[in-house]
């Protein structure tokens, strides 16, 4: 099968069958593009996350750049991307069509009600997920419960979280851990 038709079905299948955002979208990358496909390593998908994670715009967006850069340049980011776009796309299209004829339906509000602690849970789990993958081990969990704290509780930039966690790990490499 033709590689970018191939991401294409793909990231569009991820797109469509993905509720919760990018982060609940994660395992099923991981499953698709690490497991299935082989297209990058375990080692390159946690690092494709934290860029992703880094960079500005929708994490499933940025990763499915990534991951289709990788595998054929500016072509495959752009078929990626699109997968990963369109489904969502008409979907919100038809919501915006019909919604108004039922917003106000009782059943409907309940349904969403029970949606919200569902897709609370589609994010803590890659979380749980990839911070075992990271290697956090309760020796190094203050980092980021401290970085989520000060985001949550004083209002600091997770901006400037990323920078400070770089700035650390940065130093941790190349000053600290060479001399342990």
């Amino acid at each position: 099968m033709n590689i970018y038709w191939q991401s294409f079905v793909t990231f569009f299948k991820i797109g469509m069958f993905t509720l919760g955002g990018g982060y609940a979208m994660i395992p099923i990358i991981e499953s698709e593009v690490v497991d299935k496909n082989k297209w990058v390593s375990k080692e390159e998908f946690l690092d494709l996350i934290a860029i992703a994670q880094s960079c500005p715009g929708v994490f499933a967006i940025n990763i499915s750049v990534f991951i289709g850069y990788k595998l054929r340049k500016v072509r495959g980011a752009v078929v990626t991307a699109l997968g990963t776009a369109l489904p969502s796309f008409f979907i919100i299209l038809l919501i915006a069509m019909f919604f108004h004829r039922f917003q106000d339906n009782p059943v409907v509000e309940a349904i969403f009600k029970g949606i919200r602690p569902a897709v609370v849970a589609l994010i803590a789990v890659p979380t749980f997920n990839l911070a075992k993958s990271a290697h956090i081990t309760w020796a190094t969990c203050w980092i980021p419960i401290t970085g989520a704290l000060a985001i949550w509780l004083m209002g600091v930039s997770p901006i400037l979280i990323i920078l400070i966690a770089a700035l650390g790990g940065y130093v941790y490499g190349t000053l600290i851990k060479p001399t342990e």
